[in-house]
């Protein structure tokens, strides 16, 4: 009985000594802390920045104004005047169709900024500050991407350009650089071979305009004529041969591209219209109306008008020895007076006056006689060479593109052989 009851005591006494202990530990630490056990901590929270108010896109439409457009976004003429009272002199002032005009509100419905993009890279954007609307300009600037073409005429300068990706304005670009060396006429010739070296500027990884051309090549009826983009000491940039001669000559060898020649130089001409023996002072270039017509030259514009005879028609005064004559033009682009450049649109071709379809004629004088505009060039003055002292700067500047001109032709000759 005793040793039972010491048995019931001993449990009582050692009992809560034995469970203690493993709730102590499984409380606290190895050091026996409970103090930061219990509980796992707290998640941190992360604040979300608030979202930025949508933009609503209008595309300017043709008759479009500001008023209409922000009317139409659900804004006033007040809110209107707000953002132009400060920015006179902005972009807003003129607005053109294609344009994205694009606004921002608060929850309210108040205007918060106004966004004008008026090219891929130029936006123009007007935020509100205090009262006023200030404006800042975002622009972007286009990759430069080194690109090089060749090809092979088959029937025109245009067709072989388009068939090698060239874009119309790098073709004529292409038949401006090589037009005081080739009449493209007359000149080119099926297997004449060209190899551009040129620019193109890339946004957003695609093809967004045309860059400069910086060499090329043309190769017609086995003559070789090379011309390279060049910045002169003076700033001044033009296309000169591996010589250094300017490429640009005092005249045009024709004052048009992609024609054909329907009359030449003809003292004893027959006239188709009148039926007489008239002298054909010029050459007639058939095109289709509407066709640029571009100045032979520098100068200025001495007639320019219509009479029954000419139809349209423009003189030019090129220094005081040399004239030229563009008649039957379909539309005038130049006025009596204006001073032109060589290579300026001055008319389209048409078939104004005494015509019997559409082309132009154009005449040559020099010293007040006419000549052959397809042979004068033989007497024209001589084109302009770089000064000898900057021979070696622009010498050393197209090596590179000399190369690669070289290496074109090269791959050329050996993929025509095999």
């Amino acid at each position: 009985m005793v040793g039972a009851l010491l048995l019931v005591m001993g449990l009582s006494l050692s009992g809560p000594e034995q469970i203690d202990a493993p709730i102590a530990e499984a409380e606290g630490d190895a050091d026996g802390s409970a103090a930061e056990l219990g509980s796992a901590p707290a998640p941190e929270v992360i604040e979300e920045p608030p979202l930025e108010p949508p933009w609503q896109d209008f595309i300017v439409g043709h008759g479009d104004n500001l008023s209409l457009i922000f009317n139409r976004a659900g804004f006033t003429d007040t809110d209107l005047y707000r953002v132009a009272r400060n920015n006179d002199d902005r972009s807003l002032r003129r607005i053109y169709p294609g344009e994205t005009i694009s606004f921002q509100s608060d929850p309210d419905g108040d205007l918060l900024a106004l966004r004008h993009e008026q090219s891929p890279l130029l936006t123009t954007v007007y935020e509100q500050q205090g009262d006023a609307f200030i404006a800042s300009d975002l622009t972007r600037v286009p990759e430069r991407v080194a690109r090089d073409v060749s090809m092979t005429i088959d029937s025109s300068l245009f067709i072989a350009g388009s068939d090698a990706g060239l874009s119309d304005g790098m073709i004529m670009e292409l038949a401006g650089i090589f037009g005081g060396v080739i009449d493209f006429v007359m000149d080119p010739r099926t297997g004449d071979t060209i190899h551009v070296l040129y620019e193109e500027l890339v946004l957003d990884g695609e093809r967004y305009d045309d860059g400069p051309i910086l060499a090329a090549s043309f190769t017609n009826r086995g003559e070789t004529f090379e011309a390279y983009r060049y910045t002169d000491v003076e700033g001044d940039t033009s296309y000169y041969n591996e010589f250094g001669v300017s490429m640009r000559k005092a005249f045009l060898l024709a004052p048009l591209d992609f024609t054909r020649v329907s009359s030449n130089f003809n003292p004893n001409r027959l006239h188709p219209i009148y039926k007489t023996r008239r002298p054909h002072r010029g050459t007639d270039y058939a095109a289709r109306r509407g066709t640029p017509v571009y100045a032979a030259g520098d100068g200025r514009v001495t007639e320019a008008g219509y009479t029954r005879l000419n139809g349209n028609y423009v003189f030019i005064q090129h220094g005081e020895q040399f004239e030229t004559h563009y008649l039957h033009l379909h539309r005038l682009r130049v006025k009596r007076g204006a001073r032109v450049k060589q290579g300026n649109v001055i008319g389209t071709v048409g078939s104004t006056g005494a015509a019997t379809g559409p082309h132009l004629h154009y005449e040559f004088l020099v010293n007040g006689v006419h000549r052959n505009p397809r042979t004068v060039h033989k007497i024209l003055p001589k084109a302009r060479s770089l000064p000898e002292e900057e021979l070696p700067r622009y010498l050393a500047s197209i090596w590179q593109p000399v190369q690669q001109l070289a290496s074109l032709r090269n791959s050329q000759q050996v993929a025509l052989a095999e």
